[in-house]
């Protein structure tokens, strides 16, 4: 059952947790929630995505973005928006319970997020059946969007993408003959790492598995020397892919290094060190303008990060339908679906399914033991 109604989702509400609408004039100290004068009914913007643990740091670039959006948009609104912030640490296991108080909360009137691809896949048909439409600013696994559900978008590159751009990187960049790929066996991480593998064909010598939390990485690395391949894919995030980069290295392995956008964070290079240097992290995403990237500094204190941008397009695609005078989430979601306009992050427009119709994938790169987050290369 699809419930497509602000009205039907307020009885949902009431019976399953004694809530009722409120006020946009009540105040919240947390800052979550939204208050202004009038007869305004409280309408809020949730975001689902990690805030703490590993992936923390990808969490906290998105709610930045969020947040300039939403704090733009009620310099002058007649009806402000609040921000509900949901930390589910990245976890497909936490993200559900979280995605049925998102839906159970009446005054959420659209998501930005999931942030990453396997917590999207555990609760996509949750906001689905709820109709509650969203906007993913990162997550990138490419099954996620052939799943039907007609309420889920997203405003990045997916991993048919960024992997097949990986995969030509490796081969016409760098110039490699034989690329060991490797992986965390997360939704995000295997989907990308086989879209990279497929991609390279005979020029892919072998395919390992590490686990998210590992440390102990020495029998991945003796297959990678033992293949004596001449560059590595590893698809994950910055802790395990520094780790690895870091042993591969004491190991006197001397290849080409590269991850995806789980691992292009300045956090990659801590846990790195040294041994970071010269690794190639792409991302389907641009460094953040100038004079974004100030304003982001001046509203949340925090410097802009990856997907700072693609959050703050999302949210605003949001705000976009609210200044059209849509309220519905049926509304809401038929708005984004015909949704065309350049945003931060570029341009944005989504095809059937909710994918983004046009993607850059960039290739980032360490140097002098600093991730270079300003200039990186367009992968054509």
């Amino acid at each position: 059952m699809n419930r497509t109604t602000r009205v039907w989702r307020a009885g949902a509400v009431v019976l399953a947790a004694g809530l009722a609408l409120t006020a946009c004039g009540s105040d919240d100290s947390s800052g979550d929630g939204s208050s202004s004068g009038g007869d305004c009914t409280e309408q809020n913007l949730a975001f689902l995505g990690a805030l703490t643990g590993d992936a923390g740091a990808l969490g906290v670039n998105m709610a930045n973005g969020i947040q300039l959006a939403v704090d733009e948009y009620n310099e002058d609104a007649e009806c402000e928006v609040g921000l509900k912030k949901f930390d589910s640490q990245g976890s497909p296991d936490k993200a559900p319970a979280l995605a049925t108080e998102i839906v159970g909360d009446d005054t959420i009137i659209g998501l930005v997020g999931p942030g990453f691809s396997g917590e999207s896949l555990a609760t996509g048909k949750t906001f689905f059946e709820a109709g509650l439409p969203s906007i993913s600013p990162s997550a990138t696994n490419v099954t996620i969007t052939e799943q039907g559900w007609t309420t889920w978008h997203r405003v990045i590159g997916n991993d048919n993408a960024q992997g097949a751009a990986d995969a030509k990187y490796l081969t016409d960049t760098v110039g490699a003959s034989k690329v060991y790929v490797i992986d965390d066996a997360q939704d995000y991480s295997k989907g990308l790492a086989t879209v990279v593998k497929d991609t390279l064909g005979d020029t892919a010598v072998g395919y390992d598995e590490i686990q998210v939390g590992q440390t102990d990485m020495s029998a991945t690395v003796t297959k990678v020397t033992a293949a004596k391949s001449d560059a590595v894919f590893y698809g994950g995030y910055y802790t395990e892919a520094g780790l690895l980069v870091k042993q591969l290295r004491q190991a006197g392995w001397r290849g080409t290094f590269m991850s995806g956008d789980g691992a292009e964070d300045p956090a990659f290079v801590k846990v790195a060190g040294q041994a970071g240097n010269g690794a190639v992290l792409s991302a389907p995403a641009a460094p953040a303008p100038e004079d974004f990237a100030a304003k982001v500094k001046d509203d949340t204190g925090s410097e802009a990060g990856l997907y700072t941008t693609q959050s703050y397009d999302a949210a605003n695609i949001f705000l976009e339908a609210l200044k059209a005078g849509n309220t519905e989430p049926k509304d809401i979601n038929d708005f984004i679906g015909s949704y065309s306009g350049d945003g931060v992050s570029g341009p944005i427009s989504f095809d059937d399914k909710g994918d983004i119709e046009t993607s850059t994938i960039y290739a980032y790169m360490v140097k002098d033991g600093e991730l270079d987050t300003e200039n990186p290369t367009a992968i054509e």
